[in-house]
């Protein structure tokens, strides 16, 4: 059964990265119909589409389907460091992190 919290979990993921639509759908192998049905709560998905959408997401499947974050990652130490950020410096980061990124999945 479509669970819209799951879909929302996914939507604001995927705006907070600043992916469109159909760039994450893309990234994660999936039709930009389906991803929004999905944002949306319509449709389920399977545990591989789960997978590739933690994935592409760079989450846990734990935290789209509960909503709960993995134990020991920091995140919330990163994420009081960006929020004490200047919006000058957060762009700065978002350029070394594509570029981390871009070489990265080029291996």
């Amino acid at each position: 059964m479509p669970d819209i919290y799951v879909g929302e979990r996914i939507r604001e993921l995927r705006e907070t990265q600043q992916y469109t639509r159909e760039a994450f759908a893309e990234k994660a192998e999936i039709s930009a119909k389906f991803l929004y049905e999905i944002e949306m709560g319509r449709k389920g998905f399977s545990a591989d589409t789960l997978s590739r959408i933690s994935k592409a997401l760079s989450v846990s499947c734990d935290y789209i389907m509960f909503g709960e974050k993995a134990e020991n990652h920091g995140s919330e130490k990163i994420i009081g460091v960006l929020e004490s950020l200047k919006p000058t410096q957060v762009i700065q980061i978002q350029r070394i992190l594509k570029t981390l990124y871009e070489i990265c999945d080029s291996l």
